[in-house]
């Protein structure tokens, strides 16, 4: 790895001075007084999920975004979570849930992460409190191989609402596919349209996504968080569930992307997360995003497929494009 082409982000100890004043400190409010929705909003909470959430209003969340440990042992920079029995698992999540949930409007919608170890006890969950709709498998190029089983490249996402009326605005995450096969009609291309660029259709999306890349060295999202979500796939959930001005909410914020991705697309958030090098991270990031509201992925208004604009200099270069790992 070239050192130049290095582009985690980081941490001075100026930086995480300056960074650590803007964060919100809840512990200072001993009598557990709701905060005001002026108070919390575009703000990154410091401190423990189960010791605050009794701290925020009720029924003003438009999305809920739910990213918790998984059920295996991780190492969350010296933050560990162990693994647990299914009905241990069930009951961490039960802890706290119905707390985030009282947070959210009636017209809200949650999306819960997971993998293949924990996702029927997600779903078990969910169908306690809310409509269960969907399940999302995102794929992720990244993953150990095994001898004896099959290598772990998928992760789940649970959809849910909290009713029947529910907000989904599914013209803004439709996909851009090159169209390998052409089809006319008349003479006339049929569902695509033929570009300087190539030929692509607009799709309407599935509950498999295949064109997501996990952030990595040479990204410019990137951190050291081990269980990092990228900037592409939280967009999908936002632009898909949450209106323009409209309020989500993530109880395990990690180093932020659901608030960066939130703030460059017009929405409001509120971020928890109890360690302190992961909020100071994300508050970089925030500041980051004032200048680069840019998403890998996500141009002109749709996402794109995965190495799609690498295809595209390519043709219209007429010579072979550089690897560029920083594209999506």
């Amino acid at each position: 790895m070239s050192t130049s082409r290095n582009k985690t982000i980081t941490l001075t100890d100026e930086e995480r001075h300056f960074y650590q004043a803007q964060l919100l400190e809840p512990s200072a409010n001993t009598d557990k007084t709701p905060f005001s929705l002026s108070q919390l909003q575009d703000k990154i909470l410091h401190g423990d999920l189960l010791q605050l959430m009794d701290c925020l209003p009720p029924s003003c969340v438009d999305l809920l975004i739910l990213d918790p440990p998984y059920n295996m042992a991780k190492d969350f920079a010296g933050m560990k979570f162990s693994a647990l029995s299914d009905q241990e698992y069930l009951d961490y999540l039960e802890s706290w849930f119905p707390s985030v949930f009282r947070c959210l409007k009636p017209t809200a919608s949650i999306y819960l992460c997971g993998d293949w170890k924990n996702s029927a006890c997600l779903y078990f969950l969910l169908k306690k409190y809310a409509i269960v709709r969907n399940r999302i498998v995102w794929q992720r190029e990244k993953g150990r191989g095994a001898k004896a089983n099959w290598k772990n490249a998928c992760e789940d996402i649970w959809f849910a609402t909290c009713s029947q009326d529910f907000y989904f605005d599914v013209e803004s995450v439709k996909q851009k596919r090159r169209v390998l096969a052409p089809y006319r009609q008349e003479g006339k291309p049929k569902d695509w349209q033929e570009t300087e660029e190539g030929r692509f259709r607009l799709t309407h999306p599935g509950n498999f996504w295949d064109d997501i890349s996990v952030p990595y060295w040479s990204m410019p999202e990137n951190t050291e968080h081990p269980t990092q979500k990228p900037e592409k796939l939280i967009a999908k959930l936002i632009l898909a569930s949450c209106p323009p001005e409209g309020l989500v909410l993530d109880p395990f914020l990690g180093s932020g992307t659901s608030a960066v991705v939130a703030k460059k697309l017009g929405r409001h958030f509120i971020g928890v997360e109890q360690n302190l090098e992961y909020c100071l991270l994300a508050q970089k990031r925030l500041a980051m995003a004032e200048t680069n509201p840019s998403i890998q992925g996500y141009t002109d208004g749709v996402f794109w497929e995965r190495n799609t604009a690498l295809l595209q200099k390519s043709v219209s270069s007429r010579t072979p494009a550089p690897l560029n790992e920083d594209l999506f």
